[in-house]
């Protein structure tokens, strides 16, 4: 069984974060280990509170999970602080598999999830990762990409590595599709699918770029991985439990095996 290490925070509220990417993981029958990066009181109606653990801990998380296991692929979430990411930045750079890289800098409603500071420490990360997988606020932070913008794209199609921008929604023959961008240097490949409206959002991101690090662990090409992923989030909303008395979380067992190739 192929073993995939996620670096994140923990949600309490189980929809996102660490929770979300071991439930994808095991989604695409591979095995996920964990480091915890920071730890949030929260719920589906928002964060109350959040503590961010040490970097030596979390490096002696790391170690531990590194020195056990043959990982395949290494899914990095929410850093937090410039310390953490220097701490992981470190490890990623002595790693010669997949890693795919979720920002978490910015929620999909604006708020931010990241240390000031620690926008610009990101960037020491880039050249380590297989995939960044922002959203559009991250993207328009990270690198001043607006969509639709042509003329906003120049710093991001100098990124060191592969880009997805998620969820952009476009009007394509009178039916609204949600749309990835994936930008590979000056080559763009967009994946879709269809638009569901619908609150139970809590946890996409996370398990998006979860599923594409399950999917390249399992050997499948970069965009293979991504399609799959795009259409595992599709069905995790279609089939949302509709709990908490906000956002909610998404059915992770609704996609995984029966969506991938």
């Amino acid at each position: 069984m192929r073993v995939v290490l996620t670096i994140a925070g923990s949600d309490s509220s189980g929809g996102a974060g660490i929770q979300a990417d071991l439930k994808t993981f095991e989604a695409f029958g591979v095995f996920g280990t964990s480091a915890i990066t920071v730890v949030t009181a929260q719920n589906t109606t928002g964060v109350r509170e959040l503590v961010a653990l040490s970097p030596s801990f979390i490096k002696q998380q790391i170690e531990a999970v590194a020195e056990d296991f043959d990982i395949a692929a290494v899914k990095i979430g929410m850093l937090y602080s410039p310390a953490i990411i220097e701490t992981v930045s470190r490890f990623v750079a002595t790693l010669k598999v997949p890693v795919v890289l979720d920002p978490v800098g910015i929620s999909k409603a604006g708020s931010p999830l990241l240390q000031e500071e620690a926008f610009e420490a990101l960037s020491q990360l880039f050249e380590h990762v297989t995939l960044l997988t922002p959203n559009r606020f991250e993207a328009e932070r990270l690198f001043g990409y607006r969509f639709g913008d042509t003329n906003s794209l120049q710093r991001l199609t100098k990124a060191p590595c592969a880009v997805v921008v998620k969820n952009q929604v476009l009007e394509l023959d009178g039916h609204a599709r949600s749309i990835d961008q994936l930008f590979e240097g000056h080559t763009r490949t967009l994946f879709s699918t269809p638009h569901l409206q619908t609150a139970n959002l809590h946890g996409t991101g996370c398990s998006n770029s979860s599923a594409i690090a399950a999917n390249l662990a399992l050997g499948r090409p970069l965009h293979v991985a991504i399609d799959t992923a795009k259409r595992y989030i599709y069905h995790a909303l279609l089939r949302a439990p509709a709990i908490g008395h906000g956002p909610g979380p998404i059915n992770h067992k609704a996609g995984g095996r029966h969506v991938a190739p």
